[in-house]
């Protein structure tokens, strides 16, 4: 079969929207100009073209060339944006992923960079915790004695969690009682309470976690132990996780297939119920549902989310940083690279 195919048109479109010019910092007038004759040009030749069948193909190929390009540019605008922001905070290391879950559109800056998990570990224990459950090796309602006394992975010594150092010190209150596991997944997310995390943790076991993090796709998450492990610590075992592992657990929430449909509702509800918005809800319009969890040590503040535009289907957006000791500002950050990526899915 003779396609007859003007090459030199292929070649100009094709370059417009593929090869070292996708890695453009923006779209720019001379390079859309480019591509809309380029594209002229060749639905002209592809409509002279003699066969029915050979004219769908190529124009089915032109289809795809163009999307892919107008998908690009308009991808690389918001990648500069949110790249000019992170560059106006000085010292700050940024990880970014912002995923459509209704084009699929994808930005991402640094999503395979590793960095200490902070709280954010939480989500990869919630998602054990409902998979053990629905296999049957536990149940949510369950009586857990709660208590306050755990062992280093380092060399099985004593250690505990300080009330000061948690965001949630009701818990200490009820130090001695039967807790149901439920409630204390719950806590774990809602108010991010680090004694309930241990609990669960001994519960489900870290390397179950690690496992089952690993399996969905989220192979760079490493979940060694839980919170203030200080002898772990000082010998740098520590909990890491990437931007783009975040994202992936969150996508499989939202698309249900981590578990069940009940059980990722139930984990959606659960993260839809955070209680510290100071993040990437900050940046987002009153009222925007946001099904995320938080995470935050010394010079380290972290946010995964998934983000329901009123009216739209949500999309998926992490923010990870370190360097930025000042807490505030580091929050700031997180809210304006959420503004900027709120204003950019929503701008169509």
């Amino acid at each position: 079969m003779q396609f007859g195919w003007p090459s030199e048109e292929f070649r100009t479109a094709w370059a417009a929207a593929s090869g070292t010019r996708l890695r453009e910092p923006q779209a720019t007038p001379k390079r859309t100009l480019r591509l809309h004759e380029s594209s002229t040009r060749l639905y002209s030749r592809i409509m002279r073209l003699g066969s029915h069948n050979v004219r769908i193909f190529w124009g089915v190929l032109l289809v795809c060339i163009v999307t892919r390009s107008v998908f690009a540019q308009v991808g690389d605008s918001l990648r500069a944006q949110l790249a000019e922001r992170i560059a106006a905070t000085p010292g700050a290391v940024v990880g970014v992923y912002y995923k459509s879950l209704a084009s699929g559109e994808l930005v991402t800056i640094d999503p395979d960079s590793s960095f200490h998990a902070a709280s954010t570990m939480k989500v990869p224990v919630m998602i054990e915790f409902f998979r053990q459950v629905e296999r049957g090796g536990l149940a949510a309602t369950q009586p857990v004695l709660l208590v306050n006394q755990f062992a280093s992975i380092v060399d099985g010594s004593p250690f505990s969690v300080a009330p000061i150092d948690d965001s949630d010190s009701t818990m200490y209150l009820r130090i001695g009682d039967r807790v149901s596991a439920r409630e204390l997944v719950e806590r774990m997310i809602v108010r991010s309470s680090n004694l309930a995390t241990n609990q669960l943790i001994e519960l489900v076991g870290a390397a179950h976690v690690t496992a089952g993090a690993n399996a969905l796709g989220a192979t760079r998450t490493h979940v060694l132990r839980g919170v203030e492990d200080q002898k772990a610590f000082d010998a740098g075992m520590i909990n890491t996780i990437t931007a783009g592992d975040l994202a992936t657990l969150l996508v499989a929430i939202e698309n249900g297939r981590v578990l069940s449909p009940e059980s990722s509702a139930l984990m959606r509800d659960i993260l839809l119920a955070q209680e510290f918005n100071e993040k990437i809800p900050a940046g987002l319009p009153p009222g925007t549902r946001v099904a995320h969890k938080t995470g935050e040590i010394t010079a380290v503040s972290h946010d995964a989310a998934i983000v329901y535009p009123a009216g739209r289907k949500p999309y998926v957006l992490v923010v990870l940083t370190r360097g930025i000791r000042d807490g505030k500002e580091s929050a700031t950050l997180i809210a304006d690279v959420s503004r900027l990526v709120y204003a950019h899915a929503t701008a169509h």
